[in-house]
């Protein structure tokens, strides 16, 4: 693999860092994000930083088999961020690829241009496989992947350590030297607009700033009752949820919503999506409501937008919902939708202390929504 110095396409410049770079680099490299996503930037992370990595960090990349180039702005070769490979493993034509961005530069495309022109190259030049590895926190990181044609292949479990050493998985995406040009399409596409509606509910995804509502909706007795097993959950386990909602949705894993009173803004309650035959298109769906809001046709109304988003943009086929037999009011609210009983699965959820629990599913065809 022999790279050129200087690459330009998509709409940036990729070429050699220079002392000209040394303030950007120290505004890029010293902000939090930066530091919380590459832990291994000294922190704090100073001008000498900045100049020892121009001067002689970057050349040794090169010097090691890996590639490092400051990404500029064609027009004005400011420097915008910085983008690399490394890890190579020649026997496989395998690299890993890797970026950061200045704050003033975020949200323009930039590391996603960087990184399609970054993996052409690297494609042009004898590499057949790309990585690209992310915490799982990092939704913006993630988008970048899928915008530059990455897909989700997978987990590596504790592959990451943050500065306290705490070990923590990675998110792997990959790209080959075949795979078609463009993003890598995605099961479970973003809402329009970010939010689905009908002017009562309103339906948006799940966020870290909603753990405190969600630990004390999925806490309530009641909703316990109807989960399997019937364990109340760790406030930690929560709030690791909301977390990875933008992971989950990117990753095609889970769609988790909070339901909303449009009028007054408050939250009622909360719902969710995933595929659960990905080959044959079915998905599952599941709901809970606070209780100010249930009676009030709240759950019919947010299951109806989430089917017919799932049935529309998220190309799911068939829908089918899991209750426990004795749960009468979520059967209503799923035969107003339009789904029909279809099966008793006996015994198929687990319990408490070894029981069994029978399953009840309905589902819902595209023709069936009402």
């Amino acid at each position: 693999m022999t790279l050129q110095q200087v690459v330009e396409a998509h709409g940036v410049r990729l070429r050699p860092f220079r002392a000209a770079d040394t303030a950007d680099v120290v505004a890029a490299c010293a902000d939090p994000l930066t530091q919380r996503f590459i832990p291994g930037m000294p922190a704090p992370y100073t001008e000498a930083d900045a100049r020892w990595w121009i001067d002689a960090g970057a050349p040794a990349v090169w010097t090691g088999g890996g590639a490092v180039y400051a990404v500029a702005d064609p027009a004005t070769d400011r420097l915008l961020g910085g983008v690399g490979l490394s890890n190579p493993v020649p026997a496989r034509g395998q690299a890993e690829v890797g970026y950061w961005v200045r704050p003033a530069a975020r949200g323009r495309g930039v590391a996603a241009a960087a990184t399609r022109a970054l993996s052409e190259h690297a494609f042009d030049t004898g590499t057949v496989r790309l990585e690209l590895l992310t915490d799982p926190e990092n939704g913006p990181s993630q988008r970048v992947a899928l915008a530059a044609g990455f897909h989700h292949e997978g987990v590596r479990r504790s592959a990451g350590a943050r500065r306290d050493g705490v070990r923590h998985d990675l998110l792997a995406w990959v790209r080959l030297a075949d795979d078609p040009p463009g993003p890598a399409a995605r099961l479970l596409p973003d809402l329009p607009g970010g939010v689905l509606t009908d002017q009562v509910v309103a339906l948006r995804r799940l966020a870290p700033d909603d753990a405190e509502l969600m630990y004390r909706l999925h806490s309530r007795p009641e909703v316990v009752a109807n989960q399997a097993p019937p364990v109340p959950p760790e406030r930690s386990a929560i709030e690791r949820r909301c977390r990875l909602a933008e992971s989950g949705w990117l990753t095609g894993d889970i769609a988790r919503l909070l339901i909303t009173d449009v009028a007054s803004g408050e939250p009622a309650g909360s719902c969710g999506l995933s595929y659960t035959d990905v080959s044959s298109g079915e998905g599952s769906i599941g709901y809970a409501l606070l209780p100010d809001w249930r009676g009030r046709g709240y759950a019919t109304r947010a299951v109806r937008l989430l089917a017919g988003w799932a049935f529309g943009a998220a190309g799911i086929a068939r829908l089918t919902a899991g209750t426990v037999p004795e749960n009468t009011a979520s059967h209503r609210v799923l035969e107003r939708v339009g789904f029909h009983r279809e099966a008793l699965q006996r015994a198929r959820l687990p319990g408490l202390a070894g029981a069994r629990l029978d399953d009840l599913t309905f589902a819902l065809l595209p023709a069936d929504l009402r």
